[in-house]
């Protein structure tokens, strides 16, 4: 049964969908099968996996929306282990359709349900927002990950994020909890980055992972040939540093 997590911050540009694809990748390199979830209409993950959207007959809209079987809408992946639930513009329609649908916050859950004891992690990327899609994920999963920028506003709108995770938890008795905030475009040269990655670490309520995601011009790159940082550029600062944190994932669910 896999295990469900939903990469998360209603900020924009913090490396959501970068840290998504390529927690991803190297879950899939340490021999997990790994399903990634693109839930956001702007479609990164999914190109930033290599799926060109606009070849698609069928993407997670169809699901969502027109009950549409998941097992026809997961493609492969590059890599061995790793499937993915693709997205298109077309999803941003689904959160105006689902507002009157019956179990709307529970749509993605009850599609995740047919398929979830084909993997060992399910991966969801959500869009920067709290709207009904997002509510979608992160009522499927069972745990969160939030990236936090290491920049001036890193904090800003982590409280309403958490304060959202609550009231699943209390009105649609999801036992959702946060598997840790993830520091991410670090620049250990630069005072602010230092001094952000020490206050989210003592301000978090909660666990911060010891693997830091580094500003890296290879982590830009990849998604432009559609690739992860695995196939990139593994020996960079990036890919070491996700490499890092899917085993950091790996050894804490061992201990649960």
């Amino acid at each position: 049964m896999a295990r469900i997590i939903s990469v998360v911050n209603a900020k924009g540009g913090v490396g959501k969908s970068t840290t998504s694809v390529n927690l991803g990748a190297y879950l899939a390199a340490l021999g997990k099968y790994v399903l990634l979830v693109d839930l956001d209409p702007q479609a990164n993950a999914t190109v930033g996996i290599g799926v060109d959207w606009r070849t698609l007959d069928k993407h997670l809209y169809h699901s969502l929306a027109n009950f549409t079987e998941p097992e026809a809408v997961v493609k492969k992946t590059g890599l061995f282990g790793y499937d993915i639930l693709p997205s298109a513009p077309e999803l941003a329609g689904a959160s105006i359709e689902l507002v009157s649908a019956e179990r709307r916050e529970w749509r993605l859950y009850d599609i995740l349900k047919k398929i979830r004891t084909n993997y060992d992690y399910i991966i969801v990327d959500s869009p920067p927002s709290l709207g009904l899609l997002t509510l979608n994920g992160l009522v499927a999963a069972e745990e969160v990950i939030i990236p936090v920028q290491c920049e001036y506003y890193a904090l800003e709108g982590l409280g309403q994020l958490l304060e959202t995770i609550g009231l699943i938890r209390d009105n649609l008795g999801r036992d959702l909890k946060v598997k840790g905030a993830l520091l991410t475009m670090h620049d250990r040269r630069q005072k602010l980055s230092r001094e952000v990655a020490k206050e989210v670490r003592r301000n978090f309520p909660g666990y911060v992972f010891s693997a830091v995601i580094p500003r890296s011009v290879s982590l830009a790159e990849a998604p432009s040939f559609g690739k992860t940082i695995l196939q990139y550029a593994p020996s960079s600062s990036g890919g070491y540093a996700y490499r890092e944190l899917a085993q950091e994932i790996i050894n804490l669910d061992k201990t649960i």
